[in-house]
């Protein structure tokens, strides 16, 4: 695991030595660079798979082709053994970046279809004078890039291209103006004007001025309604089974994220199938004794008790928060409102192992989420909407509606009439017409028919899933997982220098996912269905029952009271009058209604405070 970066042009070591060590969290172990008078690449090296040979940058046999990687390839033993096959010589001993040079030397850009891994790759081709970025297929990894004077800058991190001196730094007001909805950045956009995010499963090159993109990999929903449980559920284990076992490579220490629900319980389990030492597991709890947590810690020491795990407990508090808030808007480089409890666990596990697996993506897979347990009951509350009216509905008809309130559910309706787009906008933060209200003048002069309902609905439009949970999970696979979840798996892990690997992100499993029916997903109102019934004889007593909690801060419940002073002052009128871009009166009234009683606005103050933290940490 690692940090690259690197730009097109004259070598300028300078520039590249502050790229680079502006992401030395990424990787403390060491640096690489290569230059030679067309291209510059650096990188942090986090020292995981052949520490003594594999440093980067690395090359080919004659040295016309150089890379610098951030990831790991999972099945890169494998691919060496079929490279020397045919006749390619490595000079590392075991190193999963020298397999990447030789596959492109075999296969040209289409090596990406053979790996199987999680990876960030700048790939220099010398003698075609060709720069090649690519991401992973779910994007895992993140990749940014910008064009500046007919150069191209790219880091894995923004903040390595703020570094390089032909950047001047300014706002992106379009990806700002979606942020009040989204809680994050919608990728491509940044929050900084210019850069811009590579895609998952987006390749990017660049030669001679020129540049060209495309996907090389996107999901596709492929519904198999003939599918019967047994079989799904043999099929996912298998491929979750082989998803860890392959995750385990490694020379270094590894542990595992433990919040005692199913899906990390899930991966603790098979882990102690392929290892044997006790597995290092790791959890978060909080001095304040919440009762909304207290539940958290209980069952991962069940689990922990269970697998016979080396186990480690982190316990935080609210003020913690307060003291680390600016440096975990740090790790992103941009306004964040969604989790950032790894951020406080990476504490811990960094002390133990550099390498910690985790359960990110089951939710996204298999469904979860409110936008994913409303999926269904929409669908069917629209179609029997007459007999809702009428009172005439059959207790069968009703019990389509699980695990939804029919009051929660004729409201999102009468707000949107059943259609996907308008609904699943109605669960948003700050909608098109609320920001109006928000933004000041000053902060809207600056847009160009930003609409962030527009954005949503296009997202809506090329979807190959049929089934109405499979078309949300799809949507927000393309935007909410690697723009969200994933953003905040990598960035706040790796502010810690802690690589987090994830099985359920392994394209086998997300492929054949894809291909089960949404009914099989959430059945008579049980999230995760099919996986809770295929992982429930690994776990102990209660796991698949608990309600879905996950390393969640309870951010909502300091707000009220311990937190109070720290956001009257964040968001205090003095402070927002700096840059006049929120209307602070409107910001007050949001305030005033949620001290009041409203509890409602809670996520719309949380938002607010990161982007006004955000805004001051890096515009002053």
């Amino acid at each position: 695991m690692c940090g690259i970066c690197g730009f097109t042009g004259w070598s300028d070591q300078t520039s590249l030595k502050r790229m680079t060590d502006s992401i030395i969290h990424r990787g403390p172990d060491e640096e690489g660079f290569y230059s030679d008078g067309k291209i510059n690449l650096g990188i942090r090296r986090l020292s995981i798979i052949d520490i003594e040979t594999g440093r980067q940058p690395v090359h080919n046999e004659d040295k016309t082709i150089w890379i610098v990687f951030n990831g790991e390839i999972y099945n890169f033993h494998e691919l060496r053994k079929e490279l020397e096959g045919k006749g390619h010589r490595f000079y590392t001993d075991h190193s999963d970046t020298e397999v990447i040079v030789h596959l492109y030397e075999e296969y040209g850009n289409d090596f990406t279809h053979k790996i199987n891994g999680m990876f960030a790759i700048a790939l220099w081709d010398k003698t075609k004078e060709k720069l090649i970025l690519i991401r992973d297929r779910m994007g895992v990894k993140p990749l940014f890039y910008c064009l500046v004077n007919n150069k191209l800058i790219f880091g894995s991190e923004i903040k390595a291209i703020i570094a390089n001196q032909d950047y001047n730094k300014d706002m992106n007001y379009q990806g700002i103006y979606h942020y009040f909805t989204f809680k994050n950045i919608p990728a491509p956009l940044t929050a900084f004007k210019g850069i811009y995010s590579l895609l998952p499963g987006e390749i990017l090159t660049f030669s001679k001025g020129q540049m060209s993109k495309n996907r090389w990999w996107k999901i596709k929903f492929v519904e198999t309604e003939q599918y019967n449980e047994s079989y799904v559920k043999d099929k996912i284990l298998s491929l979750l089974e082989d998803a860890t076992r392959v995750r385990m490579i490694s020379d270094v220490p590894f542990g595992a994220y433990l919040s005692g629900g199913v899906d990390s319980s899930s991966i603790v389990a098979l882990m102690t199938r392929f290892s044997d030492k006790p597995v290092k597991t790791f959890s978060l709890g909080y001095e304040d004794e919440l009762k909304s947590k207290e539940a958290d810690l209980y069952y991962a020491r069940k689990v922990s008790q269970a697998y016979k795990t080396e186990h480690y407990e982190y316990i935080m508090s609210h003020k913690e928060l307060i003291d680390d808030i600016r440096d975990v808007i740090g790790a992103f480089d941009q306004p964040f409102s969604g989790t950032i409890s790894t951020y406080f666990l990476s504490k811990l596990i960094r002390k133990h192992v550099k390498v910690a697996l985790s359960g990110d993506g089951a939710d996204e897979l298999f469904g979860s989420y409110l936008s994913h347990r409303v999926a269904q009951p929409m669908h069917y509350f629209s179609g029997l909407y007459e007999k809702v009216k009428s009172n005439a509905l059959t207790d069968t008809e009703k019990n389509l509606f699980a695990p939804c309130d029919m009051k929660f559910l004729e409201d999102l309706f009468n707000k949107s009439e059943g259609d996907e787009v308008k609904w699943r906008y109605n669960l948003a933060l700050f909608s098109d017409e609320g920001k109006d209200k928000l933004l000041t003048d000053d902060f809207k002069a600056n847009l160009s028919k930003a609409n962030s309902f527009g954005l949503l609905k296009e997202h809506f439009n090329d979807l190959t899933a049929r089934n109405p949970l499979n078309r949300i999970l799809e949507m927000e696979w393309n935007t909410q997982l690697p723009d969200q979840v994933l953003a905040f798996a990598d960035f706040l892990s790796m502010a810690h220098s802690v690589e987090i690997r994830s099985p359920f992100l392994d394209y086998r499993l997300v492929e054949f996912v894809a291909t089960i029916p949404d009914n099989m997903k959430i059945k008579n109102g049980n999230v995760k269905d099919v996986l809770k019934k295929t992982v429930e004889p690994l776990l102990p007593a209660g796991i698949t029952k608990r309600r879905k909690e996950g390393f969640v801060l309870p951010v909502y419940d300091w707000m009220a009271e311990k937190l109070r002073a720290y956001i009257m002052d964040v968001l205090s009128e003095s402070r927002l009058n700096k840059h006049n871009l929120l209307n602070t009166a409107e910001v007050m009234d949001i305030l005033h209604s949620y001290y009041s009683g409203n509890r409602n606005n809670a996520g719309k103050i949380w938002n607010l405070m990161m982007f006004q933290i955000w805004r001051e940490r890096y515009f002053g």
